[in-house]
């Protein structure tokens, strides 16, 4: 595992995972909501997007963390595994609420400067309905590129394979 996706519903722990594995693989780590946004939550366009991944997808190494399906099929082009967290909606709605509490006014590690967490209706039904848009088109984006996909379902899943299964990837 050497350029890794790690994909799923937001609030799913998609950073904080992403952490882990780049500290244990020595492999330089990339947020799309860091590329992605700037200050102010403005939004950036896909084709700036795409520009800023084109140099960090031509390297050898890297972990990228995050969805934005306009820039996905690029990224699955040149990955060699994709960690997919399959969360419950609504426990990624609970943990979504949590950090914007424990985190509001603050801007977190993995967010572009000057976005502090926020509390947007919009965005937390959007979590909500994630097996119902976001979540299936990610599947259907994944569809050829069985093999290199691993799963996990929960957060202790992500535990065992970390703690177990992980090992044999390093």
């Amino acid at each position: 595992m050497q350029r890794i996706l790690v994909i799923g519903p937001c609030g799913a722990g998609k950073s904080t995972l992403s952490r882990s594995l780049a500290a244990r693989l020595r492999l330089p780590l990339y947020h799309l909501d860091k590329l992605h946004w700037n200050a102010g939550w403005a939004e950036g366009s896909t084709e700036e997007l795409r520009q800023t991944l084109g140099p960090i997808l031509s390297a050898d190494k890297w972990i990228i963390d995050g969805n934005y399906s306009g820039t996905l099929a690029e990224r699955l082009d040149h990955a060699d595994c994709v960690i997919q967290l399959q969360f419950s909606p609504w426990l990624c709605a609970a943990r979504c609420l949590r950090r914007w509490w424990e985190g509001r006014g603050r801007t977190r590690p993995d967010m572009a400067d000057g976005c502090p967490e926020r509390f947007d209706p919009a965005f937390f039904w959007y979590i909500l309905r994630w097996n119902s848009g976001p979540g299936p088109r990610a599947e259907a984006a994944l569809a050829n590129f069985t093999g290199k996909i691993i799963r996990l379902r929960n957060p202790a899943e992500v535990d065992d394979w970390l703690t177990g299964e992980f090992s044999n990837f390093t």
